[in-house]
């Protein structure tokens, strides 16, 4: 009997920004938002407005990310590092950020009602 082949798919994810136009898009084998995420920040893809509403992100590396105007209202950054990060006028509502690295982080007039902020870092964060 020989071995089966299977057959393995690819996944295309588009990272859109808060008005619908395309920011980034990313294909691989068992792609997930995370993982385009990365890709994005690795190849110094511009994420300003990005919409990222509900999305996993926890245990992201996301040290030096600029998400400046991006909706993450919702998202799970549970113990992401967002050392370093912008997110200036970044929708945080609802998000969890247990466990998060904030140190040094820019979040001036972010919104970050309802958001669970258990446990997370937020030394010499800029919270104006």
């Amino acid at each position: 009997m020989q071995p089966t082949k299977l057959k393995t798919m690819k996944t295309k994810i588009q990272i859109k920004s808060v008005w619908g136009n395309i920011l980034f898009e990313y294909e691989s084998e068992n792609n997930s938002v995370k993982e385009t995420i990365i890709e994005a920040l690795k190849s110094g893809a511009d994420l300003r407005r990005a919409n990222l509403s509900g999305a996993d992100l926890s245990d992201a590396d996301l040290i030096r990310a600029n998400l400046s105007d991006a909706n993450l209202s919702g998202a799970d950054l549970r113990r992401a590092d967002l050392r370093r990060a912008d997110l200036i006028r970044a929708n945080l509502s609802g998000a969890d950020l247990s466990g998060a690295d904030l140190s040094d982080a820019d979040l001036i007039r972010a919104n970050l009602s309802d958001a669970n902020l258990s446990g997370a870092d937020l030394r010499r964060a800029d919270l104006r």
